[in-house]
């Protein structure tokens, strides 16, 4: 596996990086924890050594399954979380408090088992504390060893500057992918200039991507896509068009459509590192299998030609969610 840099840091991660959400949280019920620990190992063998996980991912079960099933290899991994919910739990709101911050710090050190946070996200920004204050603290938190780096996930080219003044941030997460561009026009040209790092995740339009999900797949109420616009049987037809145009570059390439839109996100810029999330071995062997992809400038030309005359359907949150993205 590759190695990648985020942004100018000194933070070298797997040019692929594994989310792991959908293991505990987010698409259905959690899974297996001798399975998921199978998994875990099995990426680590494989060259990942970038895992991405949050105390709201159960809440905190995610944590406990990656402190328990990545101790034994804690100095080949890196390991990022996040703070900014009310006790753990999205549908509580946001609370990136510094004294709330640093009781996630010191419970999420509990339950991942390790001394030290590699990255440590704001995982939405919080209006009413200043980004200020929230990158502040985060900096005594890295002052006292508690922390290695500062991450903010889903926040505007503004907001991204005022923390960065206070303490660099050493990496962005924001939804970047084939079906979700908007990071290109502001954001994007902000990471170059501040040397900051791009971690994408939902680089695969959480499955959709993968041409393995038409109008008639059906999503239980604990999976997230049951109640995202873009997942209606309305909006999976109309952006089935986006899935064929990857299947016939897959189809030229050898590849799937899956690995066509990791490769292509690689090939954007050098210090984007994309955290595909899967729960099956064979999935993350065809993930990593992507960073072999070599799309010359005649394939991403026709890659973003074709995509350009493709209009998405369907907003990518719902209107409570979207409220607590890009401040």
């Amino acid at each position: 596996m590759q190695k990648r840099k985020l942004g100018n840091s000194n933070l070298e991660v797997s040019a692929l990086g594994l989310g792991c959400m959908g293991m505990s949280f987010g698409y259905g019920p959690a899974h297996d924890k001798q399975e998921m620990t199978a998994l875990l190992h099995s990426a680590v063998e494989c060259g990942v050594t970038f895992f991405d996980t949050a105390e709201a991912y159960g809440p905190f079960a995610n944590e406990e399954l990656l402190g328990a099933a990545l101790a034994p290899l804690r100095l080949q991994v890196v390991i990022a979380t996040k703070f900014g919910f009310k006790n753990g739990k999205p549908a509580e709101g946001l609370d990136s408090r510094p004294e709330r911050i640093r009781e996630v710090a010191e419970a999420s050190l509990k339950r991942l088992n390790t001394d030290y946070i590699d990255l440590f996200y704001q995982h939405r920004v919080d209006p009413d504390v200043p980004i200020e204050d929230v990158a502040g603290t985060v900096k005594d938190l890295i002052d006292e060893g508690k922390v290695c780096h500062f991450g903010l996930s889903e926040a505007a080219v503004q907001t991204i500057r005022r923390a960065h003044a206070v303490q660099p941030v050493t990496a962005l997460q924001s939804e970047y992918s084939l079906w979700t561009r908007e990071p290109e026009s502001e954001v994007l040209p902000m990471l170059e200039e501040l040397g900051i790092g791009f971690v994408p995740f939902s680089p695969l339009g959480k499955g959709f991507l993968t041409g393995k999900i038409d109008e008639s797949a059906t999503f239980e109420g604990s999976d997230i896509r049951s109640i995202l616009p873009r997942f209606t049987a309305e909006a999976r037809i109309a952006n089935r068009t986006l899935v064929d145009l990857l299947g016939r570059v897959a189809e030229q390439k050898r590849a799937t459509p899956a690995q066509i839109s990791l490769a292509w996100l690689l090939a954007q810029k050098p210090w984007i590192v994309p955290i595909p999330g899967t729960t099956k071995l064979a999935r993350l062997e065809e993930n990593i299998a992507s960073t072999a992809i070599e799309l010359t400038a005649d394939d991403l030309r026709e890659i973003d030609d074709a995509s350009s005359k493709i209009t998405v359907q369907g907003a990518r949150y719902t209107e409570s969610m979207a409220k607590m993205t890009n401040r």
